[in-house]
Formats: C-alpha cells, sequence, structure tokens
C-alpha cells in the first residue's frame, strides 16, 4: 500500500549510537582503533603471501583473497560511520545508499565464496593428498579466485537494480550504521513485498548453499581423519583446518542470524549489534586467527621483521 502524507527524501538520516558526544567520541575511538588494526592484519596477510615463496600455496593464496575482501568490506562501511561520529547529523545520500548496499552486500557474497572454497581447498589435501596438486594447481586456483569475486559482485545487482526503482519517504531516519536491507525497505514509499521476496530468496540459497557445500566437505574430512590409524596424523590434519572452521563458524553464524528471515519483522538494535560483529569485529579476527594459530605465517613475519631491521641497520 501506498504510504499517505509523506514527504518524499532524497537522503537518509542515521541515527546516532548515543546522544551524549562523549560517549560518540568514545565510539569514534574504539572503532578507529579496530579499523586501523583490522586494516594493518589485513594489508600485512596480503603483503607476506605475496613476497614470500613459502606460502605461495592454495591455502595461503585464498587466505590472501580473504584478507583482500576484509579490507574493502570494512572500507564501505567504517569510514563512513566514523564520520557520523563526529557529525551533529550523519546523512547519505539515497544514491549512495543503495551504492553501499550493493558493494557491502558484493564483498559479503564473495567473501562467504572465498571461506566455501577454502573448504574445498581442506577437502582435496586431507582427503585425496596425491590428486591435491593438479586439483588445486595456480591456473585452477586463480580461476576458482575470479569465479568468488565474479559472481560475489554479479549476486546484489538484480535487487540493487530493484531498489533504485522504488521511493522513499519520510520519516527517513535509519537506525544503523550503513545501508543494510532491512533498514532501506522500512523507509519505502510502497510495498516492497516482491523486492524482499527476491532479497531473501538471494541470501537464502547463497548462505544456506555455501553452508551446504562447507558441510559436505568437513564431513568427508572427518571421516577421513576419523580413519586415520595414528593419533599424531589425526591431530595434525584437524589442525591444518581450525582456522577457517573458526572463520567459518563465526561468519556464517552471524550471517544465518541477519539474511536467513524475514527481515523486517526484527529489531534493528539487535541486528546493529549483530552487524557491527560481522562488519566490523570479525575482519579484524581473520588476521588474528590465521596468524596466531599458524606457524607459517608466524615464520614469515620473522623473516620479515629481520628484513627489516637488516636494511634499517
Amino acid at each position: 500500500m501506498e504510504r499517505a502524507n509523506h514527504t518524499l527524501v532524497t537522503e537518509f538520516v542515521f541515527l546516532r549510537f548515543s546522544n551524549s558526544p562523549c560517549l560518540q567520541l568514545l565510539f569514534f575511538s574504539l572503532f578507529l582503533l579496530v579499523y586501523l588494526l583490522s586494516m594493518v592484519g589485513n594489508a600485512l596477510i596480503v603483503f607476506i603471501v605475496l613476497l614470500d615463496g613459502h606460502l605461495h600455496t592454495p591455502m595461503y593464496f585464498f587466505i590472501s583473497n580473504l584478507s583482500l575482501v576484509e579490507l574493502w568490506y570494512t572500507t564501505v562501511t567504517v569510514p563512513k560511520m566514523l564520520a557520523n561520529f563526529l557529525s551533529p547529523q550523519g546523512v547519505i545520500s539515497v544514491p549512495n545508499c543503495i551504492t553501499q548496499y550493493y558493494f557491502f552486500f558484493s564483498l559479503a557474497a564473495t567473501e562467504l565464496f572465498i571461506l566455501t572454497t577454502m573448504a574445498f581447498d581442506r577437502y582435496a589435501a586431507i582427503c585425496d593428498p596425491l590428486h591435491y596438486p593438479l586439483l588445486l594447481s595456480p591456473q585452477i586456483c586463480g580461476t576458482l579466485a575470479g569465479v568468488c569475486w565474479s559472481v560475489g559482485f554479479l549476486c546484489p545487482m538484480f535487487p540493487s537494480f530493484l531498489l533504485a526503482q522504488i521511493s522513499f519517504c519520510t520519516p527517513n531516519q535509519i537506525n544503523h550504521f550503513f545501508c543494510d536491507a532491512d533498514q532501506i525497505f522500512r523507509l519505502s514509499c510502497t510495498d516492497t513485498y516482491a523486492i524482499q521476496a527476491v532479497s531473501y530468496a538471494f541470501s537464502t540459497v547463497i548462505i544456506l548453499g555455501a553452508l551446504v557445500f562447507t558441510i559436505a566437505s568437513y564431513a568427508r574430512i572427518l571421516a577421513t581423519i576419523l580413519a586415520m590409524a595414528s593419533a599424531a596424523a589425526q591431530r595434525k590434519a584437524f589442525s591444518t583446518c581450525t582456522a577457517h572452521l573458526s572463520v567459518v563458524t563465526i561468519y556464517f553464524g552471524t550471517l544465518i542470524f541477519m539474511y536467513v528471515r524475514p527481515a523486517v519483522k526484527y529489531e534493528s538494535d539487535i541486528n546493529k549489534i549483530v552487524a557491527i560483529f560481522y562488519s566490523v569485529i570479525t575482519p579484524l579476527l581473520n588476521p588474528l586467527i590465521y596468524t596466531l594459530r599458524n606457524k607459517d605465517v608466524k615464520e614469515a613475519l620473522k623473516v620479515l621483521s629481520s628484513r627489516i631491521q637488516s636494511k634499517g641497520l
């Protein structure tokens, strides 16, 4: 139904996290620190994988792609959020809001596909080690990464196009820190049932499809590990999966909570808290998980540090 007696708007206003200037400044400082640490951590992983020949393997190739996604993923939303903390009123135009929506969900989908591809990498390494170099040759890895990026950016294109066709009315307030689908639908002047159905179908198929593939890969991995005669071999094989499993659990869990459900029926404050976790905190956790628990990356960091110190001397 049409929303009567409402004025058409050309921009949206982000609601503040708090009405207290001191708390706003505290939030700005906290999220700025997290953002900078995330950027440095993920950029460092990409840099190390490029420079260290020992890390030129399929697993680290996909880890570097994951970090590259995280660099852009956080940059789509966090700088705007930081600017809103310091401004009297956080404003974004409707076209820029839909553009932010498109790039955010493109990168989210790309990360989902890369994590799923990493599950296949672990499956091939553990369940079919003799054919691993053939299954994941440099050419195939490059193709898989290209498909992840391409399909990731294609997926939200149609929902974004549909969003760009609708009009928006007052009140034009967004109770979020970025242009999430739920918030955009709430501000529409017209019935958005069809667009919501399309967006819901896209997100459900993509997320659950990736989840099913990942679970199937790890079911085979678990069966292979349990069939190993040596307990030491079992621990070694499983240790190569723990970092990826940690990231998958965090990322899939929050995405399923947020998007595998009808969005407009749920409270925005809860959505905002969960969104902070998967869009701000998780990109910081990824480099920590893959460095603190990864002997190869720690060794590469030591070598890089030694090179820097020797050049400095």
